[in-house]
């Protein structure tokens, strides 16, 4: 069966758009201060922090790579798996949340600069702004996928138009406009899924005509996956999801303490509902199209399905892409307004400063993302990628502060966050693989091993350390 697009659907998804743009006007308005563009002000309450976890953790990644690439090309049971690593982590978030806003800073650079000093600011930051814009880039290239299903246009055509629906959300209203319309969209996506399963799998022969289409090895606990292949893309993830700035963000966002904590409860039951849906229709997809590029897995279902349901799924597509997107983009820039800029170059920059520089680097960054995203050629490949250098450099020395922090030495920290970042970048591809394992596989635990010995062999000092709750 070949994918035709249908350009009914997009009357829509343009909608949802139009919504999704008229909040970010409103955040506009509301949006004065770089706390504000940065935090919300801190002034979210539980149901838009459970719906902006939601979203952005569940970007493009989520519908056109992570799990429905891997129901589509290994099978319905790893692509469920799959999503474990992120409730795990989600779980290992709420037991730290007390102390992620008991620290009382804005982004992960500042986090570890406070004891690791500023060579820990600088490695930090550029490896979260070059592991974002990877992710960015991804999240451009899946709204060309909705714009391609629905007008038939070129996906780079599409993605240009994506790049640039993206920018001006996070331009707008900064973590004001896209923790609303996360929220909006958060719901969008859980009724949309739920929506569309049965029809798709009603579209496509019935549970036992799928499993009849499929091959056969999809039927197996790992698919045609082996366990160190299927590892290598669980375990990205995981790394990413334990020390993601949007998620430490957003918990620093929380009005109460106790609104967080039920705030990071309904995100775990939205992420186990999610991670069940997608894989579903993906798996049924690969008996619907069988010679699909995966990353057109979910969305090609769309074309299939009554208009309204299509549609609703297809909007519901359209949301996990843009806010995460923007969410993003909007991260990496804060880094480099915040921790670059006001922290290393001018510190007394004032906050109006800091303000509308966050907003121009939204611009010039999702740009340099547009690029970047031509040079990969599949969402999923770019996604580990930008996973593993983020959670080999990044994650080893964070939770090195949370839990060995009495410890945890300047030296010990810096060296896991240098060697994690150089064996994540190389690893693959100038080492080529050595012993024909996943950079992951190596990168991030030899970081954290190195973090523990060389820690433990020296005696040098931390910066000091602020007061924790």
């Amino acid at each position: 069966m070949a994918v035709e697009s249908d350009v009914t659907l997009l009357y829509i998804v343009a909608g949802y758009l139009a919504v999704m743009l008229g909040v970010g006007v409103w955040a506009y308005g509301q949006t004065n201060t770089a706390e504000d563009f940065m935090v919300a002000g801190r002034s979210l309450g539980t149901a838009v922090i459970a719906g902006t976890l939601l979203a952005t953790w569940m970007g493009s990644g989520t519908v056109t790579g992570g799990a429905n690439s891997v129901a589509y090309d290994n099978g319905l049971i790893p692509a469920i798996l799959f999503g474990t690593a992120a409730l795990i982590g989600i779980g290992i978030l709420k037991a730290l949340a007390p102390r992620i806003r008991g620290f009382d800073k804005l982004t992960i650079p500042e986090m570890i600069e406070a004891e690791l000093g500023k060579e820990g600011r600088i490695i930090s930051l550029l490896v979260i702004a070059f592991a974002y814009v990877g992710i960015v880039s991804y999240q451009f290239i899946g709204l060309g996928y909705v714009l391609n299903v629905t007008t038939g246009i070129p996906v780079s055509q599409g993605t240009l138009i994506g790049t640039a629906v993206i920018i001006a959300l996070a331009a707008m209203g900064g973590l004001m406009s896209v923790a609303y319309t996360d929220a909006i969209s958060a719901f969008l996506m859980l009724v949309g899924l739920v929506i569309a399963v049965p029809f798709v799998v009603l579209e496509a022969g019935g549970w036992s005509g799928i499993t009849a289409s499929v091959p056969e090895t999809h039927l197996d606990v790992l698919g045609d996956l082996s366990a160190l292949e299927f590892f290598a893309l669980w375990a990205p993830p995981l790394l990413l999801i334990l020390a993601d700035q949007n998620m430490y963000q957003r918990i620093i966002a929380g009005e109460t303490d106790e609104g967080t904590d039920a705030g990071l409860v309904a995100w775990f039951v939205g992420v186990v509902a999610t991670m069940t849906l997608v894989p579903i229709i993906a798996f049924a997809s690969r008996a619907m199209f069988p010679d699909l590029d995966p990353g057109m897995a979910l969305i090609a279902t769309t074309t299939e399905l009554p208009t309204w349901v299509g549609g609703i799924l297809l909007a519901a597509a359209a949301a996990f892409i843009i806010t995460t997107g923007s969410s993003y983009l909007l991260s990496a820039c804060t880094n480099l307004s915040q921790d670059l800029y006001k922290g290393l170059i001018n510190p007394d920059a004032s906050d109006q400063q800091v303000f509308w520089l966050t907003r121009a680097f939204v611009v010039v960054l999702g740009i340099f993302a547009f690029v970047l995203g031509q040079e990969f050629p599949t969402i999923l490949e770019v996604q580990m990628y930008s996973y593993t250098a983020y959670g080999a450099a990044i994650t080893p020395a964070l939770l090195a502060i949370f839990l060995m922090r009495e410890r945890l030495t300047k030296l010990g920290g810096l060296t896991g966050m240098i060697v994690g970042a150089l064996l994540a970048i190389t690893w693959d591809t100038v080492l080529a693989s050595p012993y024909g394992l996943d950079a992951v596989i190596v990168a991030a635990p030899i970081a954290g091993l190195l973090i523990v010995l060389v820690s433990t062999l020296t005696d040098g000092e931390s910066a000091p350390r602020p007061s924790q709750a």
